[in-house]
């Protein structure tokens, strides 16, 4: 009655050779497997890893990659589909002297404005004029006229840091409230930064009135000078910008001769 149950377990518990070897086979190309897995995770040639880790080799706390099945690769096809995700505390997303970085771009962009208004603010064009420069009388006595041709200076001083250029130049003569001699110059001249230039101009006049022929022709008469008014505009550019300048002036001529009176003028702003 002993032995029979022992006999019995041993036919329950007896297996057959070919089974074990099967299940040594399937165990070895599991381990197989695993190592071909961890070679493509560690540089493995391909691109693309089709292996799956075997179900034994997971763990009850860790769960398979649905994307890359463990194998730690992805298809090549799907690198510009894919999003890799950081941690919310990884320290790459971490601003590093954020503050900073703001303050000096502040800072730059304020000093860059202030000089770019310095610089390119426009400033005023001193226009002065500078008298004389010389003078030719003659006389019409048929018509009791006196024909004065004149050349006066122009001073034009450029206060920008950029350059000016002057267009054109009006001037009118007036004597006693008419107008006696008219001219208009093209003179494109450019003035350098923070610095002047004199124009020259002439200008032909004749009086039509017999107490100035009077005056200018009786030898009596010691101070032969007669009184001008001129008034003109410069026309200047810069920046793609025109900009008209009126002056005006006063000025003594002596019409008894050529002669004449540098800086004698009176100038009214």
């Amino acid at each position: 009655m002993d032995e029979s149950p022992s006999w019995f377990r041993k036919l329950l518990t007896w297996k057959d050779p070919t089974e074990e070897g099967q299940q040594i086979m399937q165990k070895g190309q599991c381990a197989e497997k695993e190592k071909s897995c961890y070679a493509s995770i560690n540089g493995g040639e391909t691109a693309e890893a089709s292996c799956v880790p075997c179900a034994s080799t997971a763990s009850r706390g860790s769960v398979t990659c649905p994307t890359c099945q463990g194998t730690g690769r992805i298809p090549r096809e799907q690198e510009e589909q894919l999003v890799a995700l950081i941690p919310y505390g990884d320290q790459r997303l971490k601003p590093r002297r954020t503050k900073l970085y703001v303050t000096i771009t502040v800072a730059v962009c304020l000093l860059m404005t202030c000089l770019m208004m310095y610089f390119l603010f426009p400033r005023s064009i001193a226009v002065v004029p500078a008298g004389l420069n010389a003078s030719a009388i003659s006389f019409d006595n048929s018509s009791y006229a006196i024909i004065l041709n004149m050349t006066n200076m122009l001073n034009v001083t450029n206060n920008n840091f950029y350059m000016v250029r002057v267009a054109e130049l009006a001037i009118e003569v007036l004597h006693k409230a008419l107008v006696i001699g008219k001219n208009t110059a093209m003179t494109h001249l450019d003035i350098p930064p923070l610095q002047g230039a004199q124009i020259l101009y002439t200008v032909s006049s004749r009086i039509l009135d017999n107490n100035t022929y009077n005056i200018c022709t009786w030898s009596r008469i010691k101070v032969h000078n007669v009184l001008l008014h001129i008034q003109g505009t410069l026309t200047c550019s810069y920046l793609s910008h025109s900009e008209q300048l009126a002056f005006e002036s006063y000025q003594y001529v002596d019409c008894r001769g050529n002669a004449t009176l540098p800086g004698g003028f009176l100038r009214r702003s």
